[in-house]
């Protein structure tokens, strides 16, 4: 039981730090110093596509690797 948890741990930090490196920054450089003034100002479409569901995908991995951790904490310590 112990191992197949550690398991899932591990395939879930691993497509939690894949999705995190997928997404766009939200800025690049100057240039997104200088048009995020301007998206401030005049707003900005919410994330498209891709975006979204990369958005989506990290909150998911995020919650089940902190819900995760904490049943492995409590499984190896009992």
């Amino acid at each position: 039981m112990e191992i197949a948890l550690k398991i899932v741990l591990v395939i879930f930090s691993l497509g939690l730090i894949g999705v995190v490196l997928l997404q766009r920054g939200k800025s690049a450089g100057l240039s997104g110093a200088i048009s995020g003034g301007a998206e401030h100002l005049f707003g900005k479409q919410k994330a498209r596509g891709l975006d979204l569901v990369l958005q989506r995908a990290t909150i998911v991995l995020a919650v089940g690797f902190f819900v995760l951790s904490l049943i492995v904490a409590y499984v190896v310590k009992a």
